[in-house]
């Protein structure tokens, strides 16, 4: 007996938690998004409701989280396409689905991009001491061989935004905090360079964009691409609630952890539980709901109600 494969979701607590779509040839999953090949020169990608932590990927996904993800990305995508291009595509997602219901589903946290040479690192800019960034401030009083002054506070704000790199781990690894100097010696000073000034730039016109809208973006993380061409191009995604560091303007007070959008809240939940970041946790039904809230708040508070 012949078995006949089909399009398939994860569905865990109602949530988007994996998917197999056989419409498309699978190339890996990720921490949260599923990504799978649409010919030649494009990618389709799902931003599922997975939540990592830590570098892990926990066991509950988080309610909407994959659509919060990609409506926000979206919405920088285009607030930022005239610092540098991204990768987003205008091809018609629906008529690559062979399942009507399928594709309602799952419309909203899926983008088409093109496929690029992704960059092997990650593009860390941070205005705010927080984080591993305030633990390597207490130790050399510098950030990833950033020297800072002395005398700062945890969660103050930083004189200028400072670009601190990490590796690109792959799943399951942790990413490390990296000087800038190794990023030259591995891509050369001309891309680095570029890499380095269109992160602040983005950063900063983010920070403003959010500080009018009540949030503080404390630090983010980009990623980049090259296409045929070599040029350089934004990537996954930006200024989401997982890759950036969301206060609350309202509650923020230096020496003082502020109100956070974000998954800071998972993390302090963890770290609070003396988590040894091996076995699996479960977490209780009102930390799941919260944290899907603060998603939720994150979103309202940059681009207004869905």
């Amino acid at each position: 007996m012949t078995t006949v494969k089909k399009n398939s979701i994860d569905i865990v607590n109602g949530c988007i938690y994996s998917t197999n779509l056989i419409d498309f040839q699978f190339i890996k999953r990720g921490k949260v998004r599923d990504i799978y090949e649409v010919g030649d020169r494009h990618l389709l990608i799902v931003a599922t409701d997975r939540l990592s932590a830590f570098d892990i990927v926990m066991a509950q996904p988080i309610p909407n989280k994959g659509k919060i993800l990609t409506t926000i990305s979206n919405f920088w995508f285009e607030k930022t396409s005239k610092i540098i291009k991204n990768h987003i595509s205008d091809i018609n997602i629906r008529s690559l689905f062979s399942s009507e219901e399928l594709y309602k589903k799952i419309n909203a946290q899926i983008s088409i991009v093109a496929k690029l040479a992704p960059i092997k690192f990650e593009a860390v800019v941070r205005g705010f001491l927080a984080g591993t960034a305030w633990l390597d401030y207490l130790k050399n009083d510098s950030v990833s061989g950033v020297k800072l002054r002395k005398g700062l506070q945890k969660f103050e704000r930083l004189d200028e935004p400072i670009f601190t790199p990490s590796t690109k781990a792959a799943l399951g690894d942790h990413d490390e905090n990296i000087p800038y100097e190794d990023m030259i010696k591995s891509l050369g000073y001309e891309l680095a360079e570029e890499i380095k000034k269109t992160s602040i730039m983005l950063y900063k016109e983010a920070f403003e964009y959010s500080f009018s809208k009540g949030i503080i973006l404390a630090d983010t993380k980009f990623e980049f691409g090259l296409d045929s061409h070599g040029n350089l191009i934004l990537i996954d995604e930006v200024f989401t609630p997982d890759s950036s560091r969301f206060w609350d303007k309202s509650t923020y007070q230096k020496g003082s952890e502020p109100l956070s959008f974000d998954k800071q809240f998972i993390r302090d939940y963890l770290n609070a539980n003396s988590w040894n970041r091996k076995e699996e946790i479960y977490f209780p039904e009102k930390i799941i709901n919260q944290t899907s809230e603060r998603y939720k708040l994150a979103q309202e508070k940059l681009i207004g109600k869905s």
